[in-house]
């Protein structure tokens, strides 16, 4: 293996380590701050909406907003059954189904 691959592999877990620790040693003492916490809610939303929208609104590396777009409506149809049914499965059935159908009838 090359010194530079294995430098980079060191220094990424160095950094990793820290993060983590660091973390664990600020609030060893007192507990997360309640603003805090209450911002760190928010961030599995965020990342996952900031994976989903582009894959969603850019299927071709431009913006498709037509009903071309599969992906857009199998998304809408599983953003409604998630709202609607707040179950998982469903959610991702209803998506799949929808994908699958109009891949379909797009034939």
């Amino acid at each position: 293996m090359r010194s530079e691959i294995f430098l980079i592999i060191a220094g990424m877990a160095i950094a990793t380590l820290f993060t983590r620790f660091a973390c664990l040693a600020l609030f060893r003492r007192n507990g997360v701050p309640v603003w805090l916490e209450k911002w760190l809610k928010h961030v599995p939303t965020a990342m996952l909406t900031s994976l989903i929208i582009p894959v969603l609104l850019l299927p071709g590396g431009k913006l498709d907003l037509s009903l071309n777009n599969h992906y857009l409506l199998a998304g809408c149809a599983a953003a409604l059954a998630a709202y609607k049914t707040r179950n998982v499965l469903a959610t991702m059935s209803l998506g799949l189904a929808v994908m699958l159908s109009l891949h379909y009838v797009s034939r």
